[in-house]
């Protein structure tokens, strides 16, 4: 009777697990069979959340990619010498903005060692960097409303750059000791979960990955608070770069509420675990668009304007246009002068310049008497002496 057992027991395995194994080779609509499984998202057509979020990451990367270029190109036409000093500063913040777009695409794949490590580090440093330069945009136009003069340029920057590195070092160390505290056979528990399981960098709660980000929500939270102050200072030319600061702000928090809370909480309580992923990629889609269409659009489109000091100069000193309504003018006037001269080297000596006849008389008087030369009195003969005409 055991004997019988075991051999049904034999056949009935093969073909219990052949199934499983057709499902697991099994490619999804839209995908090929030989692609990694590990891609799938990015072609299924029967969940097409990883398409749409694929083609507007892809949008998205372009466009910010041409602002870029934009914006490093109208250097040389920046007239206001405090929004050049600012350039430095934004373009930093299009780089991140850029690589938000791009973690878009890890949020997609499924998850392994990589991608789970790259979003663990790089969600909280991309954001660190936008909002950074936020609030180091809004600590030079609190100098610029109140007194219209502000810090250099390299100023600016560094301040940036010292509190995106803050958070570099928050994620650095939080992967960095996660990662050794696994690697223990029998490590301690910590935040629910076995030491082992810490040791994989997908193995991470949900609530874990957002108190990480504390650092950034205080950062967005500052440059919100700072872009305030901005819109009743003295000098109203100013107001409208705190007001873009502002609404690309209270955008991102309005974002940031919706996704830590779909993410700690609601996919748990509807048992979705699965929309995790999707969560996180729609949150920095929606983030970096904003950033795009709210603040970056707006600088852009503002960074060639003069100041009203420089208007207000050019309409005292008018300058000499270089446009190319002006050189076809200087080539039309250089052209008409051209023929000028020709036609004026056809007529005669005498039309060039009507000669007075009192042109030689230059208002003295002749006191001198006529004395012929001996030229003329050769030329006259020799005079006959009144001898000579008695004679006839």
């Amino acid at each position: 009777m055991a004997i019988h057992k075991a051999l049904l027991t034999c056949l009935g395995l093969p073909l219990f697990l052949s199934p499983g194994a057709e499902a697991q080779n099994h490619a999804p609509p839209g995908c090929s069979p030989d692609l990694n499984p590990l891609y799938y998202n990015l072609c299924d057509r029967s969940g097409a959340w990883g398409i749409i979020l694929e083609a507007v990451a892809g949008a998205g990367v372009v466009t910010t990619f041409v602002l870029t270029i934009i914006l490093v190109a109208s250097l040389p036409f920046v007239q206001d010498t405090k929004k050049r000093s600012l350039l430095g500063t934004q373009v930093f913040f299009l780089l991140g903005t850029l690589g938000l777009f791009c973690l878009v695409f890890a949020c997609v794949v499924k998850p392994d060692f990589s991608t789970c490590a790259s979003r663990r580090f790089l969600f909280g440093v991309l954001f660190a960097i936008c909002f950074s330069c936020l609030v180091a945009h809004v600590f030079a136009l609190n100098f610029l409303a109140r007194k219209n003069h502000g810090p250099r340029g390299w100023v600016i920057f560094i301040v940036a750059l010292l509190l995106t590195l803050v958070e570099v070092i928050i994620n650095t160390e939080w992967l960095i000791i996660t990662l050794v505290r696994g690697g223990g056979e029998d490590g301690p528990l910590g935040n629910g979960s076995a030491g082992r399981a810490a040791a994989s960098p997908c193995a991470i709660a949900n609530m874990d990955f957002v108190m990480a980000l504390i650092y950034v929500m205080l950062l967005l939270l500052g440059a919100f608070t700072g872009a305030w102050p901005t819109l009743c200072g003295r000098f109203k030319r100013w107001r409208k770069h705190g007001v873009f600061v502002l609404l690309t702000t209270a955008t991102s928090i309005a974002i940031w509420v919706v996704w830590i809370v779909m993410y700690t909480y609601g996919n748990q309580q509807h048992n979705s675990p699965t929309w995790d992923d999707p969560t996180l990629a729609i949150a920095l889609a929606a983030n970096a668009w904003a950033f795009v269409l709210f603040y970056v659009i707006p600088e852009v489109s503002q960074v060639t304007k003069a100041s009203p000091e420089q208007s207000y100069q050019g309409d005292l000193y008018p300058t000499r246009g270089v446009g190319y309504e002006t050189i076809l003018k200087e080539q039309k006037g250089q052209s008409m002068f051209v023929e000028n001269k020709a036609f004026s080297m056809d007529e005669p000596a005498s039309a060039k310049r009507p000669v007075s006849p009192y042109s030689g008389y230059n208002g003295q008087l002749l006191t001198s008497v006529y004395q012929p030369t001996e030229m003329a009195l050769m030329h006259k003969g020799p005079a006959q002496s009144p001898q000579n005409k008695t004679r006839w």
